[in-house]
């Protein structure tokens, strides 16, 4: 059986439990493992994972990078996950799970910074490479073989090797023949995983699996269907197409070609990027304004990292929030002048959660950018309506260079703290 030595990166025809040639155990065997071309490469608790980095002496401690008592877990290490800690969980209950937690507060333009390098090397490997997130993306490595002389596990696994040894955070690979297999294979291993689903096996793999496995299956769509008595993949296969487009629409073909296996989409590296944001959903549902906000603010914090990461621009603010049914809500405002900021982002955002009559409690809250265009460098300048714009621009990107260049104890920013005044 084809296999890959992870650690010597040494190939085999046979499926030794260790690598006849450096003696390492971490040995990859697949029947397919060198015929498949489409990978997921994501990043271990990729924010903890940079903390930890940059300061050894956390390495053995468990570590939540989030706000404060009032705010919300932003990721957590392995070692606060065993104690139960999740994302987005609120930071008193975090703590009530895991007491002797070290918190900190996250830096998002130093983990953009971080992640440009480990895009870096991606690139050298394929131009076909679809970002999702900071920490993950999507690349096609077909045709790249002959280029690399080594088949695109054997590139992965070098890949890997290459951005825990010189950028010092661990990533999870999964390979498949399609995006959606390559993504489910990459979080079956975590972490510093390499895991593969194969043509052969996709029946067999996804057969039992829940109807949640699938993207965009929430919980709203998750109870539609649990009232058809539709709960898992083989479910829906024995359901139908035509039973589900009946039941939900167009998205019903969707979900029952994934629960077969297909997914035809293609790696998209130059898709135009029309709207940039990011949303959390609670643990149990939020009615307090002042966590609500907190929870905004760090979302608005996410989605700015990513447009000065892809040097984006927006016009449009969008606030969207998902009621305790599941029926969402969203409201839209046009800038002024187009911005990338986190402050621009919140106090718009902001301003449109404060207009709502609607009170919750509310299951979910996210901020977004769209209307996009390339940066032009300009920031806002002030008005007499709002005099220190510009002051609170230029400590925006002030902080963002001295996060990047000093570390985590050079500045922090209140809001990571507690809710915004």
């Amino acid at each position: 059986m084809p296999s890959l030595c992870r650690d010597c990166l040494t190939p085999f025809d046979t499926a030794p439990a260790r690598c006849p040639n450096c003696g390492g155990p971490r040995v990859l065997s697949h029947p397919e493992l060198f015929s498949l071309t489409i990978a997921h490469l994501d990043c271990d608790s990729f924010y903890a994972s940079v903390e930890k980095r940059d300061n050894p002496a956390l390495s053995s401690r468990p570590l939540i990078v989030g706000g404060g008592k009032r705010g919300v877990v932003s990721t957590c290490c392995y070692i606060a996950r065993i104690s139960g800690v999740r994302s987005a969980m609120p930071m008193f209950q975090a703590l009530k799970l895991c007491p002797d937690a070290v918190v900190l507060p996250p830096r998002m333009a130093h983990y953009a910074a971080v992640s440009r390098e480990i895009r870096a090397k991606m690139e050298a490997l394929t131009p076909l490479i679809e970002p999702l997130s900071l920490d993950e993306a999507f690349l096609d490595l077909g045709g790249t073989e002959r280029l690399h002389h080594a088949p695109p596990a054997a590139q992965m696994a070098r890949l890997a090797r290459e951005i825990e040894a010189e950028i010092g955070v661990t990533v999870s690979i999964g390979l498949s023949h399609n995006k959606f297999l390559a993504k489910i294979a990459s979080d079956l291993d975590k972490p510093r995983g390499f895991s593969v689903i194969g043509r052969a096996e996709t029946a067999d793999f996804l057969r039992d699996k829940p109807v949640s496995l699938l993207w965009g299956v929430g919980e709203a769509t998750r109870t539609v269907l649990a009232r058809a008595g539709l709960r898992t993949l083989a479910d829906l296969r024995r359901a139908g197409e035509r039973r589900l487009v009946e039941r939900l629409g167009p998205s019903g073909a969707r979900l029952y070609a994934l629960a077969q296996g297909e997914d035809h989409r293609r790696v998209t590296p130059d898709a135009p990027v029309k709207s940039v944001s990011s949303e959390t959903t609670f643990d149990e549902d939020i009615a307090d304004r002042g966590l609500l906000e907190t929870h905004l603010w760090l979302m608005c914090e996410k989605t700015a990292a990513r447009m000065k990461a892809k040097e984006l621009q927006g016009r449009t603010v969008t606030l969207k929030l998902r009621r305790a049914d599941f029926s969402a809500l969203s409201r839209q405002v046009r800038l002024d002048e187009p911005a990338q900021l986190a402050d621009t982002l919140f106090r718009a955002a902001q301003g449109l959660l404060s207009a709502l009559p609607e009170k919750g409690p509310f299951r979910l809250i996210g901020a977004g950018y769209s209307d996009l265009t390339p940066a032009d460098g300009r920031d806002p300048v002030g008005d007499l309506l709002d005099p220190q714009a510009g002051r609170r621009a230029g400590a925006e990107r002030a902080m963002d260079r001295i996060r990047e260049k000093f570390g985590k104890d050079a500045i922090l920013r209140g809001r990571g703290f507690t809710p915004p005044d």
